[in-house]
């Protein structure tokens, strides 16, 4: 099986593959080859004509992705893996480093090739046979970002390469300067120039930041 034909299945549900690698033997998954999933740019009109986002209850991008990721494993032979499912978690963000597509941004979170400081992961399969893999050789972005606006676009500071400050910056979200985050996404990763490339709609950058939020 291909990385190509997997891309394939995983659009068809609008999600994309974020990366791909072989992980060591003693690996969280137990697994010879690991792809990593991701949101495509279809993904909010696939979501959003779910049965799981139409009923109004709680979590539906983790109940969407449990159900989706997981009937895409059994098509494909291959276990689902999920970041939100511990503990113990799946080092997500090991592994998306280790897939040579994501790297710490000046900020402190993962910046993608491809979609920025938009990048998320709704989950992993993880293949018990060993994947002929690509060997292509990802760029990341902001070594060549010269004006770097994620470290300074912040109003309150509460992300920066020293750490971030979680309670700011939830509190920051009930306060009337913070609906623009609350209501558009975090404007540290808006901020990102590569971001542009994740297709990111504006009502699901708002549905994770009242998840995060919790309220």
């Amino acid at each position: 099986m291909s990385l190509k034909n997997i891309r394939a299945v995983a659009l068809d549900h609008g999600l994309d593959v974020y990366g791909a690698f072989h992980p060591q033997a003693d690996d969280f998954a137990q697994a010879a080859s690991i792809v990593l999933l991701g949101p495509s740019a279809q993904f909010w009109t696939v979501f959003t004509a779910s049965e799981i986002y139409q009923d109004q209850q709680s979590d539906p991008i983790d109940r969407w992705s449990i159900q989706v990721i997981s009937a895409i494993g059994i098509t494909l032979g291959a276990r689902p893996v999920f970041p939100f499912n511990g503990p113990p978690y799946a080092p997500f963000m090991e592994w998306a480093r280790t897939s040579g597509r994501a790297w710490n941004a000046p900020v402190g979170m993962l910046v993608h090739e491809l979609t920025g400081l938009m990048v998320s992961y709704r989950g992993a399969l993880a293949f018990d046979a060993r994947l002929d893999l690509p060997t292509q050789t990802y760029i990341n972005p902001c070594d060549s970002c010269d004006t770097k606006p994620c470290l300074s676009a912040c109003p309150i500071n509460a992300l920066t390469a020293d750490g971030y400050d979680v309670p700011a910056c939830q509190a920051y979200l009930d306060t009337e300067a913070g609906r623009d985050c609350l209501t558009k996404g975090c404007i540290v990763r808006r901020a990102c120039p590569s971001s542009v490339s994740a297709h990111r709609v504006t009502e699901q950058s708002a549905l994770h930041m009242r998840a995060f939020r919790g309220k």
